[in-house]
C-alpha cells in the first residue's frame, strides 16, 4: 500500500468520513442524500448522519432542500476545498494518471475518469475514457507500470471523437471527471 493510503486512513480514522470525503471531493458535482449514502455504504444512516452533520458543520459540505429531502454536495467555496479535493486524488491516484500515463500517449484529445471513481467510489477499478488516436499496446505497457503503484485497477477505453458522441449518454459523461482536454489548452 503506498504511503498516503496509510497516511490518510490514519489520519481520518472513520472509515464513514473517508468514504464521504471520496463521495464528495473526488468528484465535486457529486450531490446525494443521507438514505441514498447509507445505501451505496452500506452503513447505518446514523452514522452516516453523525458524519454528515459534522463535515456541514465545518463548512466542508453545504446541504439544501430538495422538495422533503435534504442534498449534500461539497462546498467548492471553502478554503480548505483545493487541498482536500488534491488529497483525495493523491489517496486513489488519480493525480498519477495526467503525468505517467496521458503524456505519452501522443494524439488525445480528451480524458475521462467514469463509473464508480467519478460517483465518488473508492472501488478499486478506475474506468479511464481516451479519445484520439491511441496506441493500444503501448498504453497497456503504461497502466501495467502504474497500478502497482496505485494499488488499483485500470480500465480503459479508447473511443474516436464520432463514438464518444455514439457513447455520450451510456458513459455517462456528465457524471465523468475530466481528465484533461486539448480543448483546456492543458
Amino acid at each position: 500500500m503506498n504511503s498516503l493510503n496509510v497516511k490518510l486512513d490514519s489520519l481520518i480514522t472513520s472509515q464513514t468520513r473517508v468514504k464521504l470525503l471520496l463521495k464528495f471531493f473526488l468528484n465535486p458535482e457529486s450531490r446525494s442524500y443521507l438514505r441514498e449514502l447509507a445505501d451505496e455504504f452500506g452503513e447505518s444512516t446514523n452514522s452516516v448522519r453523525v458524519e454528515l452533520n459534522r463535515l456541514s458543520e465545518a463548512g466542508l459540505l453545504n446541504s439544501f432542500d430538495e422538495g422533503r429531502t435534504k442534498v449534500y454536495r461539497a462546498n467548492t467555496s471553502h478554503p480548505l476545498f483545493p487541498e482536500i479535493h488534491s488529497m483525495v486524488r493523491k489517496f486513489t491516484g488519480i493525480d498519477q494518471l495526467i503525468p505517467q500515463v496521458l503524456s505519452k500517449l501522443g494524439d488525445i484529445h480528451s480524458a475521462y475518469i467514469v463509473g464508480d471513481y467519478a460517483r465518488g467510489m473508492d472501488s478499486g477499478i478506475i474506468d479511464l475514457v481516451l479519445v484520439g488516436e491511441v496506441d493500444k499496446a503501448y498504453l497497456q505497457n503504461l497502466i501495467d507500470k502504474v497500478e502497482p503503484m496505485l494499488h488499483r485497477k485500470i480500465r480503459f477505453l479508447t473511443l474516436s471523437e464520432d463514438e464518444l458522441e455514439k457513447f455520450k449518454a451510456t458513459l455517462k459523461l456528465d457524471e465523468a471527471i475530466e481528465l484533461w482536454s486539448s480543448g483546456r489548452g492543458e
